[in-house]
């Protein structure tokens, strides 16, 4: 049995923010917090990854979803070096997944930097919920995806900004995949209409389609074999 989604909204909201990686997760993210909030503003980011098509992907699915508005923030990939996913000299590991060993695709501070983008956006247009696609179930062990993480970086956002020192704010981090399974989340995303064909998580596509043999494909085709779904996605 599919576990129910939890959105916190113990507070009058209506506007939430998504961080839109074009992927499948923060797809199936936007998807829920559409069906949540009046008003939902998404947010992308380009920081020199080798995948930037899924920018493309996050762009196509805020619009068919009717975000409000959607902004991509461009960062100095410079700062994002210490990454296969970035450093044009290191290649994506292959056929190889295990959790206990936190793998080369990690992204430096990656979550933190976003988040902190969509904090400072969020004070300015009053908005209290800020969603993330992190799981700690079907994941490649990246530290920035652990339930502790959200929970102090939560706590952080509303001990450093002033509408929340002033008691006018609260920020939220909606973490609705972090506890269920991959065949959970595309079962839920296709309860919601996501088109998975439109979401690519390939961290070494080709021609705008799936490499087939990273950690994120592995995970990905685990999802919908164990969902018992056909796997939309394009692969090589």
């Amino acid at each position: 049995m599919t576990k129910a989604i939890v959105v916190r909204q113990d507070i009058n909201v209506t506007k939430a923010i998504v961080l839109l990686s074009g992927g499948l997760d923060s797809t199936t993210c936007l998807a829920i917090a559409m069906s949540k909030f009046d008003e939902v503003h998404t947010i992308s980011f380009d920081y020199g990854q080798k995948h930037r098509v899924e920018l493309e992907l996050a762009e196509f699915n805020s619009k068919k979803f009717g975000a409000k508005v959607h902004k991509v923030v461009k960062l100095d990939p410079t700062f994002f070096q210490n990454s296969s996913l970035t450093n044009t000299e290191m290649n994506v590991q292959k056929d190889s997944l295990t959790a206990d060993v936190i793998p080369d695709t990690y992204v430096p501070a990656r979550n933190t930097v976003f988040l902190s983008y969509a904090l400072a956006y969020a004070e300015s247009i009053q908005c209290s919920s800020i969603f993330i696609g992190v799981n700690s179930v079907d994941y490649s062990g990246y530290p920035d995806c652990r339930p502790e993480y959200i929970s102090a970086y939560e706590k952080m956002a509303n001990l450093a900004i002033k509408d929340a020192v002033e008691g006018k704010l609260r920020i939220r981090i909606e973490i609705p995949l972090i506890d269920i399974t991959k065949s959970e989340i595309i079962k839920i995303g296709k309860s919601l209409d996501v088109d998975y064909s439109k979401t690519l998580s390939c961290y070494a596509p080709q021609n705008g389609k799936a490499c087939g043999h990273c950690d994120s494909c592995l995970l990905r085709k685990k999802g919908f074999a164990d969902a018992g779904l056909d796997d939309e996605t394009q692969y090589i």
